[in-house]
């Protein structure tokens, strides 16, 4: 009988324990654990011709012209380099990765994106990058390229080596 009486203490204990730790336990013994809603998210953006990611702290309701916004001006207040004209965040795609030809639309939810890691990319073409002093600009005109133009030109410049591999042969 004692052995009964202390094992009963024993689960009162841990049951008083369980309530004072998280009030759930309730919820926990009958499988129903709701998930905290996420408040904030963070966010690693890698931005074009820098070598460490931009860490950002955003509300899970923003869009993605928003966290081009916020990662420009974060970047900005670090005082990162290359410089990078903060208020001209129009000018900037956000890709999944670098390797990735296609941009994500502005007016997307940043939990609606599935991953928490991305490439911040000008609209410039890499060419015009240094002739403003150090200054990386990007201008939304139709002359600039992006991303996916850029990488097209590489690939029919890499054809005609292979035309010219094949001659060898």
């Amino acid at each position: 009988m004692t052995t009964k009486k202390s094992s009963l203490k024993r689960q009162e204990r841990l049951t008083e324990k369980l309530t004072a730790v998280n009030g759930r336990v309730a919820d926990m013994i009958s499988g129903a654990v709701t998930r905290p809603k996420l408040t904030k998210l963070l966010l690693n953006v890698t931005v074009e011709r820098s070598l460490v990611p931009v860490h950002v702290l955003i509300s899970p309701e923003s869009t993605v012209g928003d966290l081009i916004a916020a990662v420009l001006q974060q970047y900005s207040k670090e005082g990162r380099r290359p410089v990078i004209e903060a208020f001209n965040y129009p000018g900037f795609d956000l890709h999944y990765s670098q390797f990735c030809l296609e941009r994500l639309s502005r007016d997307e939810k940043l939990n609606e994106l599935g991953s928490r890691n991305f490439f911040l990319c000008s609209k410039q073409s890499a060419a015009g990058a240094g002739s403003n002093g150090g200054v990386m600009t990007a201008s939304p005109s139709s002359s600039s390229s992006t991303c996916s133009e850029d990488t097209g030109e590489v690939m029919r410049s890499g054809a005609v080596l292979l035309r010219f591999m094949e001659f060898m042969l």
